[in-house]
Formats: structure tokens, C-alpha cells, sequence
């Protein structure tokens, strides 16, 4: 009988796989014997590393954290070995990338969990976590798990594809957001949060789908209802952050743009926008026109060869944004560590978007195409993907353009690809849950 083949993922993030080295090599020079990080008991390892830490874990000490991720290298291996796991990038994780598995939709970093271990002073709570994971799994492959793959039959093996669309918020859209309705939201009780998401439920129009509107239920009315009763939303931001950029996105986001990848929008969108609209171009070198001959598509040389018409930041968000310029949508979100919502001052975009004119901007790109295939000496082979391309990037600044004059503060947010898809469905609740309340007498 065949094995399935394995998943094939990222393969190990570079910076575990030199910390697990670092680590290695530490242990020995340390105990005086080698210690393998990816067979030895967890007990033994942890007498090792606090020899070699010179005493109890601290989570804000740099070299302790290298210790951690190290020992997150060999955690992940041993899993990757028993369970065919498999690395997939993931924004959110601290490593950059999270473990999935392929036989049922868990989720791991290797770091968080380490890190975990060690502030506790138990090392050997990783065994406990691998059982865990031994048994869910276990579960989905005898058919005792729920969650097994409609119809009765083999659940669906997973790839890294499948998580990265799922959990890595690789999508990004601007929103503007009214900032007294997001005060409203965050410092509303989740209780009447969670009757207001099910209100506007039921008066959806057009009305949802039963299994979408079961989805919503799920996702977001029972989340609210697990939360403390009593307390507002920003009270429990820090403990469950995800949920309350969602209601602020659902009762306070009041224009945007559609979503797109992230390096969609850094490599392509928003230089188009600084570039403007040039008369002339620059020559283009060798290794260029060796590019465009082999086929490259003219949009991304001239994204890459032709220069800002204004003033970009050396570093920043998107190649846009000064880290000065970014900021929090509400107090509440202070102590969250990897946010999906944040606010951006638009100041350094609004000139450069009321002169924006997509037909000047297409014009361009043609002119810098023709002047490409006359240096060249071929004209350019048709491209419906770089058509394709060209037109979502001037849809997305028209979309800004129109955002940034509605009035609000302007918002980026992160989203899954899944998400993204399931946008449409979202902007219907959010159309109910905004709109005003027909009370019959």
C-alpha cells in the first residue's frame, strides 16, 4: 500500500534552523555532551537549558528567547517527523511561519508553545501538547471527530496551501472606519453585542444563506457570548483581538477599497502612485532589456525601472507609510501584539490621489511599453495576466481615492485570503448591523 506523499511546505524558517543550531552547539559546549533537540526527553533537555541559561527562564531576555526558538526547532521537527507536519508562512506567528498538519486544520506555533513551557518551568508540558495533537488526529483518522470530512469519507489530506489561505493574513484592504461608532462598538457590553450581531442576522437583505448565517452564529454571536458577561469588548481586547477588529470592522467601517496581497499592493499598487505620470523614461540597462525580451511583463518593469515622481519612505509599511504615521484605531488594542487593524494618517497619499487619473495612469504604462520595445527591438507579446493586473491596480486607487475623501479615520487592515473571500457575505451583515432599526407599533 502507498503512503500518502508528504506535504510539501516551507522548508524550516532560516533564523529556527540557525537558533536550533546555536542552541545545539551551546547545550554541548555547556553539559559536555551533545544533546539532541529533536529525540531527547523533555526533562533531560530542560535541566540542560537551565544550566545553560544560568537559572530560571525570563521571557524579555534576548538570549533567552534565542534558547527558545531553538528548542522550537526541535519541537517542530519531532512533529514534523511523527505527523508529516509541515511549515507554511503564517504573518501572525512569531516565527513568520506556523506548523500545520495534514490529516485534520490544527494550528501551531512552536515558539508560543516553547515559550509557554518555559514560563511555566515545565518543559516536559510539550509531551502533554504532542498527545494532545496525537489524539485529535487519531480522532480524524478512526472517524471519531465531527469535524471529519463530510459524506463519511477519508478526511481531506491538507496542504500548506490550504493553511495559508486560511490563517495567513497575506490579503490586505484600507477600510476608513468612523472613529465615535468603533468607540461605540469596543465600549459596547459583549452581551449586547452579541443580541445586536444576531438582530441584524435575521435582517439581512438579501437574507443569508442558513449555512453562512450558521457560520456568522458561530463565529462571532457564540464567541461573544463565551466572553465575560458584563464587560465591554475593550475590557477584552488583549484576549481576544481578532474578534474586536471584527465588530469595529462590522459596526464602524463606512467605505474601503477591495483586498488584495500584501506585496500586490507594495509592489505594485502604490508605486504606480508615486511614480504619477511621467512624460519621459529613463534608458533601460542590459539586464533589462534581456527581461523584457524573455518575456517580462512591461508593468513590472515599469514599476521597478521608472522613478518616484514623489517623495517615498526609504522604510516603512508598503513603502508608504512612516512608522510615525501609523497608529492605534482605539486604546484597546494597545497591549495586542500582532494587530490586523490599524490606523494610518492618509496625509502623504492625499495629493498624489485627487490628482490620480486611471486613463493618465494607463496611458503610461503604454508609452513606457512602446519605449521598451523600441530599445529593444521586439514588440511586446500580448499579456492577459499583466491586463489583468493592471486593471485591479488602478481599481484599488480609484477605490482609495474614493476612501480617503469619505470622511473618517483610514485604516489598514490584514486579512486572510479566506476572509477576503468571504468578504461579500461580511459587507451584507455589516449593511444590517448599520442600518437603522424598523420598529412596528
Amino acid at each position: 500500500m502507498t503512503e500518502p506523499a508528504e506535504p510539501q511546505g516551507l522548508p524550516v524558517p532560516q533564523h529556527v534552523h540557525n537558533a536550533q543550531l546555536q542552541l545545539s552547539a551551546a547545550l554541548e559546549k555547556a553539559s559536555g555532551a551533545p544533546v539532541d533537540l529533536t529525540k531527547a526527553p523533555w526533562a533531560d533537555v530542560e535541566t540542560s537549558v537551565i544550566q545553560l541559561l544560568g537559572g530560571r527562564f525570563d521571557p524579555n531576555n534576548p538570549n533567552h528567547q534565542g534558547a527558545a526558538l531553538g528548542l522550537a526547532g526541535g519541537f517542530a521537527l519531532r512533529l514534523i517527523s511523527e505527523h508529516q507536519a509541515f511549515w507554511f508562512p503564517n504573518r501572525d506567528s512569531p516565527e513568520g511561519a506556523s506548523l500545520g498538519f495534514p490529516e485534520a486544520i490544527i494550528m501551531l506555533s512552536p515558539f508560543g508553545a516553547v515559550m509557554d513551557a518555559l514560563a511555566q518551568g515545565k518543559l516536559t508540558r510539550l509531551d502533554d501538547l504532542a498527545a494532545d495533537i496525537r489524539r485529535s488526529l487519531g480522532q480524524v483518522k478512526f472517524g471519531t471527530n465531527p469535524a471529519q470530512a463530510l459524506g463519511g469519507g477519508q478526511p481531506q489530506r491538507l496542504g500548506p496551501q490550504e493553511y495559508q489561505r486560511l490563517f495567513d493574513p497575506g490579503f490586505l484592504q484600507f477600510i476608513v472606519v468612523d472613529p465615535a461608532k468603533a468607540k461605540q462598538a469596543l465600549e459596547a457590553k459583549t452581551d449586547a453585542l452579541a443580541r445586536d450581531v444576531r438582530d441584524a442576522l435575521g435582517r439581512t437583505q438579501p437574507p443569508l444563506p442558513p449555512e453562512a448565517r450558521q457560520q456568522f452564529e458561530g463565529q462571532i454571536v457564540t464567541s461573544l457570548q463565551r466572553m465575560e458577561q458584563g464587560k465591554t469588548l475593550a475590557e477584552q481586547a488583549e484576549r481576544a483581538p481578532r474578534l474586536a477588529e471584527l465588530l469595529t470592522h462590522l459596526v464602524a467601517t463606512v467605505g474601503g477599497t477591495g483586498s488584495a496581497p500584501e506585496e500586490f499592493w507594495h509592489d505594485v499598487v502604490l508605486p504606480l502612485l508615486f511614480i504619477g505620470t511621467p512624460a519621459s523614461f529613463p534608458p533601460l540597462d542590459d539586464d533589462e532589456l534581456e527581461a523584457f525580451k524573455q518575456g517580462a511583463d512591461p508593468l513590472a518593469l515599469f514599476v521597478d525601472v521608472v522613478p518616484h515622481s514623489h517623495r517615498a519612505p526609504d522604510e516603512g509599511l508598503l513603502g508608504a507609510f512612516e512608522m510615525s504615521e501609523i497608529g492605534l484605531v482605539h486604546p484597546a488594542f494597545q497591549k495586542v501584539g500582532a494587530l490586523r487593524l490599524i490606523r494610518i494618517n492618509p496625509d502623504r497619499l492625499k495629493p498624489m490621489l485627487e490628482k490620480y487619473d486611471p486613463n493618465a495612469t494607463m496611458d503610461a504604462v503604454q508609452r513606457f511599453t512602446a519605449h521598451v520595445s523600441q530599445a529593444a527591438g521586439k514588440p511586446a507579446a500580448e499579456s492577459p495576466q499583466g491586463k489583468e493586473m493592471l486593471q485591479a491596480a488602478l481599481t484599488l486607487l480609484a477605490d482609495l481615492k474614493r476612501s480617503v475623501s469619505v470622511g473618517g479615520d483610514v485604516c489598514l487592515r490584514r486579512l486572510t485570503e479566506a476572509e477576503a473571500a468571504s468578504e461579500q457575505a461580511l459587507a451584507i451583515v455589516r449593511r444590517a448591523l448599520q442600518s437603522p432599526r424598523i420598529i412596528l407599533t
